[in-house]
């Protein structure tokens, strides 16, 4: 066990790429703060984790990063990024590291510096139940311990003598289970009545490239169906200028709004969002909002996943419920015209909405736990073994 001083005041490192990780972190920051008041948390990380006290010697965009091409294309980058990262923790040695999410960076950093002593944890367990269950062996060479977001993870991992804890997952206790439809169209300047929709094209570039213009081409389409329909768009900052010129090209720029952030009020805001895969989806989901699914790529990224893929389902709602109780538009069936034939479907079937209300509702239930301090508490562990 550390001596006190070390335990009483750990040095944690933590690496989280691009916006969704940087969100799980913040909140896993929280759990650490308060066991921790004194802590020094430092690596790679973006404005949640810096809002938390972490000394970021990396911003977390730096690793975001879309399919296997832009995952080549960046290689050289993102490889001496780690290099020189894995010098300075070897040098420093702080009391653990914790990988959060972003397995093709965090892992080989994981199992190189578990071979030099310091403890490793990952927060987030790669979707071996998904895809890549290769992936289960790299994992067990890497961590002394896993962070667990779904509540079957640890018993799948138990069978590959992988400790883990599930921690729930951080979204479910910080989206309410009941959420105020009128109070964040209020909030957004959005009219009270009107059907609004809210366009998600994703959180990295090559994602916003190869999705908003068909969603922009889906919302000409959809308009004619429905002009009094409104359409809110959230992004980050730095995209706004590119979905800006993307909707001028589709001829939509009038009937956009596109906002700094504010993704979570969007999706409180909305009666249907159409959005790209990924973490997003299962915010929407706790938001309890109906939802079409979308996912483009480079094509020769598209085949290498689509070969790896082990269940039916792409997007994490379909995934968790085990069925597909949203539509899922992939690739080339990811037409403006079956885009806009799917979000309006949900307007015509109040029954079906009611109904999936009803399953994520049960899911918010499920996933909700204390993860900050279940998280906190399961570090210690680690630290102190």
């Amino acid at each position: 066990m550390k001596d006190k001083p070390q335990t009483a005041s750990p040095t944690i490192a933590l690496v989280a790429g691009e916006a969704s990780g940087d969100l799980l972190a913040g909140l896993l920051l929280d759990g650490i703060n308060q066991q921790w008041p004194q802590v020094q948390a430092m690596g790679i990380g973006g404005t949640q984790m810096n809002a938390r006290g972490f000394k970021a010697w990396w911003p977390s965009e730096k690793l975001a990063v879309f399919g296997y091409v832009d995952a080549l294309l960046h290689y050289r980058e993102i490889a001496g990024i780690r290099k020189q990262l894995k010098t300075r923790l070897i040098d420093q040695s702080p009391d653990v590291f914790i990988g959060v999410d972003a397995p093709d960076f965090n892992l080989d950093l994981e199992a190189d510096l578990r071979t030099r002593g310091i403890k490793t944890v990952h927060f987030v367990c790669p979707s071996i139940w998904a895809w890549r269950a290769k992936r289960v062996e790299k994992l067990k060479k890497s961590c002394d311990h896993v962070l667990c977001i779904y509540p079957f993870e640890p018993a799948l991992l138990a069978q590959h003598g992988i400790a883990a804890t599930f921690v729930g997952h951080p979204l479910a206790s910080v989206i309410p289970l009941q959420t105020d439809k009128i109070k964040a169209r209020q909030k957004l300047g959005l009219p009270i009545d009107n059907r609004i929709v809210a366009v998600l094209p994703g959180s990295r570039l090559a994602e916003i490239k190869h999705l908003a213009p068909r969603y922009f081409k889906a919302v000409a389409i959809m308009d004619v169906a429905y002009g009094a329909m409104k359409y809110i768009v959230p992004t980050l900052p730095q995209f706004i200028p590119l979905l800006q010129q993307i909707a001028k090209d589709c001829g939509v720029e009038h009937l956009v709004q596109i906002i700094s952030g504010q993704s979570h009020l969007a999706l409180e805001a909305c009666d249907v969002t159409l959005i790209t895969s990924g973490t997003a989806t299962l915010e929407a989901a706790l938001y309890k909002r109906p939802m079409v699914i979308a996912y483009a790529l480079n094509g020769l990224s598209y085949q290498i996943m689509k070969r790896k893929k082990l269940q039916p389902w792409v997007g994490l709602p379909n995934i968790l419920s085990q069925k597909f109780v949203v539509p899922e538009l992939l690739q080339d069936a990811a037409t403006p015209e079956a885009l806009a034939s799917a979000t309006l479907a949900w307007f015509d079937a109040p029954e079906k909405v009611a109904d999936l209300e009803r399953q994520f509702t049960a899911l918010h239930h499920q996933l909700s736990r204390n993860t900050s301090e279940l998280a906190a508490h399961a570090i210690a562990q680690v630290i102190q073994a």
